[in-house]
């Protein structure tokens, strides 16, 4: 029986062209009847009372970890909060750590505080006056600069959080927090472009004549702060800025942000001036061009920012280089 069985294994490897003596399918030829009748069983110690219990059990894993305690440390060591379940994230604490952060940071987190903090007394001042005088304008124009701020704290809480080595849970670090944020505000300029040029449309079907003339002031104030960040970020005003660091992609985005907001302001005292000189549809005109001009400076970030996000491969790396080693790696 075994002769048989042995002739039919020397045939089958003399048809497939293995040899007698190939070792690379070894296990097809060392096959034998009691390897098959054994049944798979979990290793158990040899010089042990308890014979029966196995080396490695299933309830006694050295990788079971308890539920919700290993995540909520790590969370806790980054906000510096105390290793409580009672205690919980207060909005305090978090302006605590942004403050000391930025007190230790670099000069580029200490301007975008400072410019956070104009924005902030400028936006409370404009709210009030337009709550007492009951212009609906200013209103209007102190919740879209409050927006603007929340955007500009949560670039700074993304420079913040970067500054923290990786860790068990997060082993890449915090430096996609930047990335993030430079996405977010690049979608808040691509919605302000939108915005403004339904405004254009709306003041070319509206009389001109009816044009909140009381702006022009808010306007004047609004694009002096602004030139004060533009002048804090004055080395990232690039429109194809070259990215090196995931912060390049943030600080390109607040340098960008307060930028189209000085150019919104610019093309509102624009309109205004040409309407007091009788220019028809001079509303239209200068809300049409700054909308197109926001556009065409935030494509270029909302592309990079996005490709990032969406793990794309790097524009130096050619389809080329890829196919082939697709095609390498499925030969």
């Amino acid at each position: 029986m075994d002769t048989a069985s042995n002739d039919s294994q020397d045939s089958w490897n003399r048809d497939t062209g293995f040899g007698a003596n190939d070792r690379r399918f070894a296990f097809s030829r060392q096959t034998s009847s009691k390897q098959w009748q054994d049944p798979p069983h979990t290793p158990i110690p040899i010089n042990s009372d308890d014979s029966a219990k196995p080396l490695l059990s299933r309830n006694m894993s050295s990788i079971n970890i308890p539920p919700g305690s290993y995540f909520a440390s790590e969370s806790n060591k980054f906000f510096c909060v105390k290793d409580k379940s009672s205690d919980k994230l207060s909005v305090l604490s978090l302006a605590f750590t942004i403050l000391e952060n930025v007190r230790s940071g670099n000069r580029y987190m200490k301007r975008l505080f400072l410019m956070i903090s104009l924005n902030i007394l400028y936006t409370t001042a404009e709210l009030a006056i337009g709550l007492l005088t009951g212009r609906i304008g200013l209103v209007s124009d102190a919740f879209h600069l409050t927006f603007g701020c929340g955007l500009l704290t949560f670039s700074l809480f993304a420079i913040a959080a970067s500054r923290s080595k990786p860790d068990h849970v997060f082993t890449y670090g915090y430096k996609r927090l930047e990335v993030l944020a430079a996405f977010t505000n690049a979608l808040f300029l691509l919605f302000l472009s939108f915005s403004l040029a339904v405004e254009a449309l709306h003041a070319f079907i509206q009389d001109e004549s009816e044009h909140k003339h009381y702006l022009i002031f808010s306007a004047v104030t609004n694009l002096m702060v602004n030139l004060i960040g533009v002048w804090f970020f004055r080395s990232y005003a690039r429109l194809n800025l070259v990215y090196r660091k995931a912060e390049d992609m943030n600080y390109h985005s607040i340098c960008l942000h307060v930028l189209a907001d000085s150019i919104r302001s610019a093309g509102l005292i624009l309109a205004s001036w040409f309407l007091s000189l009788g220019v028809q549809n001079a509303e239209v005109l200068c809300l049409g061009l700054v909308s197109a001009a926001v556009f065409m400076i935030v494509v270029p970030l909302f592309r990079a920012t996005s490709g990032v996000l969406l793990q794309m491969a790097p524009p130096s790396i050619p389809t080329s280089a890829l196919s082939k080693c697709w095609r390498q790696v499925c030969a």
